[in-house]
């Protein structure tokens, strides 16, 4: 780690939130799951981060986490060799939990994360990070030449934020370069998007959401042949997943399940596969 304070400059306060979390749930007893560099990485950072604290989103970042994970895992499991890209990583650090010693590895964002990412992350063999907006077709010539397939491509709290124009070129480009990968990604709903504005974490920083998408199955609509592999609320994830959950987690699950709030149930994290 770069012993100089980084400062933020530019870089989208969103992309702290989901840290935050990892690094405010490290400290627990009981963790959904364990995350010791984002602790090390919150404390570096010139933020304050008081805040986010105590807002239930975190929680929800945590469990859309703890799903990407697991497709991660799957991913890998079926395909050791595979390479995976992290679009529009953040300061994200799932490299760090799941590598297994064999992916290829590409962390992709705009040029002033990936100069803060510097701060905390070094290219390696297996690991490349790539300094490109994810609507750029380089990068993507870039990945295709230097890996192997299978690919998986996750965008964890990215495609929201962009215009459905670029999210279509994103499709465009996966579907292009990459046929029969796959995608993990979240997805707004109306009521969701709808209500940002009041949204805990997102009404305490300035970028908004763009997109929203009624049914992921849609995209099929702009490209056909796109498949919806799975695809879940943060009240009905996949009961393996939940059964191993801290305890304290599964009953607010269930809570949350009952009460069908219009922004849970329109927020999804799906998994698709391009044709």
């Amino acid at each position: 780690m770069d012993r100089e304070t980084p400062r933020l400059g530019t870089v989208q306060e969103t992309l702290l939130i989901p840290l935050y979390a990892r690094a405010v749930e490290n400290r627990k007893e009981l963790p959904m799951l364990r995350d010791a560099r984002a602790a090390e990485i919150v404390t570096a950072l010139d933020y304050d981060f008081a805040r986010f604290d105590g807002l239930p989103s975190l929680t929800g970042a945590l469990l859309r986490t703890v799903l990407f994970d697991r497709w991660v895992t799957d991913f890998l499991t079926a395909h050791p060799d595979g390479t995976v890209v992290e679009i529009g990583t953040g300061l994200n650090t799932r490299h760090e939990r799941l590598d297994n010693g064999r992916v290829r590895w590409f962390d992709l964002d705009l040029p002033d994360v990936i100069e803060l990412r510097g701060h905390f992350f070094a290219d390696t063999a297996r690991r490349t990070m790539l300094a490109a907006s994810v609507t750029d077709d380089a990068w993507a010539a870039d990945v295709a030449s230097r890996a192997e397939g299978p690919y998986l491509f996750v965008a964890e709290a990215v495609l929201p934020y962009l215009h459905e124009s670029d999210v279509r070129r994103v499709v465009d480009l996966l579907c292009d370069r990459f046929p029969g990968s796959l995608l993990a990604l979240d997805t707004a709903g109306p009521g969701f998007f709808d209500t940002q504005e009041e949204h805990d974490a997102l009404s305490k920083v300035a970028a908004r959401m763009q997109w929203y998408c009624p049914d992921p199955a849609g995209l099929a609509d702009w490209r056909p042949g796109v498949r919806v592999v799975a695809s879940h609320t943060l009240t009905s994830l996949p009961g393996p997943l939940v059964d191993e959950l801290p305890v304290s987690y599964r009953e607010m699950l269930s809570v949350l399940a009952a009460q069908r709030l219009p922004q849970a149930e329109g927020y999804r994290l799906s998994l698709l596969r391009m044709p």
